[in-house]
């Protein structure tokens, strides 16, 4: 995980369980509202967690017409070329690579859950990266396969229960609610949430965070979890563009000067 994304770990861990000391608290990852006078946990994220939510990509599909027949020569080209094939639909994501907040990724998970889900060999609790340099525990899904890797943050390292974040990144293909993945444009994302949402300024390593969801379909998400984003900008975006978007400051998601860098999303967290 970046320093930055060690940063959005921190908080939550911090905010989940006192017991866990980490160097300091930052929760630029997971983009908490303008708190209250003692204000909660629930209040430190951009919405209270909601049930239900939008539905999946296949099942906001329309259902295929039923009895018709199809043509004798369906892989005939109209110009009568049977070379010709039809290209084929993509393939959609499998059951073995989408994360849901219910399961063994719900709240009330445990590495022995996600050791007899994915076989014992598959798991291993280690070390990854942690704020400022630090190492933190975490269960480490497919450690040696970068495609299927996942790193999973306890609230309880000593009897590793109490899901507290999972986290996407490097080159892992996984797919998170809502159909998040990595790679996604910010347009992408911005028609994930059904509005323009909040974008930090970016740093000198070129990437931001999602400041707010500012009440969008992701400002929740089905099984009480919640998601934060780190873009990355495009590595060819010119230095003038990326200079217009740096520093200490907020953007929408729609404004031209952050489109004009071309992010896409670099890390995805799922937290309770």
């Amino acid at each position: 995980m970046s320093s930055m994304v060690r940063a959005g770990v921190t908080a939550v861990l911090l905010a989940g369980a006192a017991s866990v000391i980490l160097p300091r608290v930052a929760a630029a990852q997971f983009p908490p509202p303008p708190p209250p006078a003692g204000s909660s946990l629930q209040d430190r994220w951009p919405d209270p967690p909601k049930q239900g939510g939008a539905p999946s990509r296949s099942q906001a599909q329309p259902a295929a017409p039923k009895n018709r027949p199809a043509p004798a020569d369906a892989n005939i080209a109209p110009d009568g070329d049977a070379s010709a094939q039809p290209k084929p639909a993509p393939k959609p994501a499998t059951a073995s690579n989408v994360l849901t907040c219910s399961g063994v990724f719900g709240k009330d998970s445990t590495h022995l859950k996600l050791a007899i889900k994915y076989d014992s060999r598959n798991v291993v609790f280690g070390d990854v990266d942690g704020p400022d340099g630090a190492r933190i525990k975490a269960s480490i899904l497919f450690p040696n396969d970068p495609k299927r890797r996942l790193e999973v943050v306890w609230n309880n390292d000593s009897s590793r229960s109490d899901m507290s974040v999972i986290a996407i990144n490097g080159k892992s293909q996984w797919i998170a609610p809502k159909g998040l993945r990595l790679g996604l444009t910010l347009p992408a994302l911005e028609k994930a949430n059904g509005r323009p949402f909040k974008v930090s300024g970016f740093g000198a390593d070129g990437s931001a965070s999602v400041a707010g969801w500012e009440g969008g379909a992701l400002s929740a998400l089905p099984g009480g979890c919640r998601v934060g984003i780190r873009l990355v900008a495009d590595s060819k975006a010119s230095p003038d563009a990326r200079s217009t978007v740096t520093g200490n400051r907020e953007f929408l998601s729609n404004d031209a000067t952050v489109l004009a860098v071309k992010p896409s999303v670099g890390e995805i967290l799922i937290g309770y």
